[in-house]
């Protein structure tokens, strides 16, 4: 009898491996996943060069357009803001400003800091937190 030769082969696996993306942030991202599918952004690289400007109009629409989804307020936080809110005040003390961020980074699910800058807290923090407290 003759022996058979066991001949050890590699597994290869011929099935292509998917890379997952990440969900859009907002419109920006769903017209750049477009312009791509289409080849329409490799012939603006192609005429406008690689600086074409397609980033700063992505962030722009992202902006602009988010996909963002919040979460809903507890009773605390809404009793918190109705507080805010209701008082009409003027001034905004440190640690207010801590538990308004504290709210919006668990609502946004975000991640912003405390900052120096009052107008960059009134004009992004406080006007979004003021727009979910009123759609309450």
């Amino acid at each position: 009898m003759a022996k058979k030769k066991s001949s050890k082969r590699l597994k290869t696996s011929t099935k292509p491996t998917l890379k997952r993306k990440k969900s859009p942030k907002g419109l920006g991202d769903t017209v750049e996943t477009v312009l791509e599918a289409t080849g329409i952004a490799k012939v603006a690289k192609w005429i406008l060069g690689e600086d074409c400007g397609c980033d700063s109009r992505k962030e722009l629409l992202n902006k602009m357009f988010p996909y963002q989804k919040p979460n809903c307020l507890n009773e605390i936080e809404y009793v918190y803001l109705k507080g805010h809110f209701e008082s009409k005040t003027t001034t905004i003390t440190p640690d207010k400003q801590r538990k308004m961020l504290e709210i919006y980074n668990r609502v946004f699910n975000d991640k912003k800091t405390m900052t120096s800058c009052s107008s960059c807290f009134l004009n992004n923090i406080h006007k979004t937190l003021e727009k979910v407290y009123k759609q309450y």
